[in-house]
């Protein structure tokens, strides 16, 4: 079997949870749901028409999400919080799709600025990571462009445990994203985006909580992007007492200290005596080391990790611990987050 395949669809972070469509009748659009903290929560939306299931798709673990498309660089960062206390949220897998610069979808036959064009079996402009010590994600992208009847917008979906929690959209000032639009090639063929949120078929009854900035970056002459979601959860363990990827066979604790510096240790819980071993990815979804240990005995475990042992530089990596015993085999990874220099 494929490593990595084997990682993105074990973990629970390609498909373990089908992209599911949310019906426009169930959508929730207060803007005044408040929740234990006072935090707010995001919207649900609809999936839309676009939504893939990319969990045979071993290459969608990745930051940079543009492949070959053109436009202007666009850096989106999202950061999850649980509404329960408002604190940040890791191990959330977010996974993000939206249009190109000329409003065409991968992975489907669509009609937009330039006609009927047929982009089956293509990837672009999606991608999946999951949240670290401080809750967030971070995407390099193009600015989506428009196409009839909808207004710029970026779809977005949340698992914890690999179990979804919420379908969204987010989309960007007017103005802001106008000046975009009437500023940069190709979008400047079409002109700016003749939506507003009045007239938008998903924002037209609020779109205040999806609303993220938009700043001019000037160390890539593209746009940084920013936007805090609040989902149902506590923040700090982000965890589902519903873990399906462990089969209740192990409970994986999230690594200490976190942030870390150069060492850090995974502690681990087995429920039976098992063979153990901790694969680290890069974000790029690159499995660049493993330990492995046997014969560990039921009860409480940890793996002592060190960057330099390891010729690893310091960055944020996936940890994923696999169990095996005479029950089965089990998988499930979290996020370690570097200290940044």
């Amino acid at each position: 079997m494929n490593k990595r395949r084997d990682f993105l669809r074990l973990s629970g972070l390609a498909g373990a949870a089908t992209l599911i469509p949310f019906n426009k009748s169930s959508v929730k659009k207060s803007n005044t749901l408040l929740v234990g903290g006072g935090c707010t929560l995001i919207p649900s939306e609809t999936a839309g028409p676009y939504p893939l299931d990319l969990h045979n798709n071993q290459a969608m673990f990745r930051t940079d999400i543009r492949e070959a498309q053109e436009g202007i660089q666009l850096d989106q960062t999202l950061k999850i919080i649980g509404a329960v206390n408002c604190l940040p949220m890791p191990n959330c897998r977010v996974d993000v799709w939206h249009c190109s610069a000329h409003g065409y979808y991968s992975g489907y036959t669509t009609n937009a600025h330039q006609g009927v064009q047929n982009h089956a079996g293509e990837t672009f402009l999606r991608g999946i990571q999951m949240t670290d010590a401080n809750g967030e994600v971070h995407f390099t992208t193009i600015f989506p462009g428009w196409y009839p009847g909808r207004i710029v917008h970026i779809h977005f979906q949340i698992f914890l445990s690999s179990v979804l929690q919420v379908t969204s959209q987010l989309t960007y000032p007017l103005t802001e994203k106008n000046a975009v639009l009437t500023s940069h090639t190709p979008y400047t063929t079409y002109g700016a985006d003749p939506q507003t949120f009045n007239t938008d078929n998903v924002f037209s009854d609020g779109y205040a909580l999806q609303l993220a900035t938009l700043t001019p970056n000037p160390n890539t002459g593209g746009y940084n992007s920013y936007l805090e979601v609040t989902i149902d959860g506590t923040g700090t363990t982000a965890l589902q007492q519903l873990e399906p990827e462990t089969g209740g066979q192990f409970k994986l604790e999230q690594n200490y200290p976190n942030p870390f510096n150069v060492e850090t240790v995974v502690p681990f819980t087995l429920k039976e005596n098992s063979n153990v071993k901790l694969d680290l990815f890069d974000l790029s979804g690159k499995k660049v080391a493993t330990i492995s240990k046997t014969g560990l005995s039921a009860g409480e475990q940890k793996i002592e990790i060190s960057l330099k042992n390891l010729n690893l530089p310091k960055a944020n990596y996936l940890y994923q611990l696999e169990v095996e015993n005479n029950i089965g085999t089990f998988r499930q990874a979290k996020m370690m987050t570097s200290l940044k220099n």
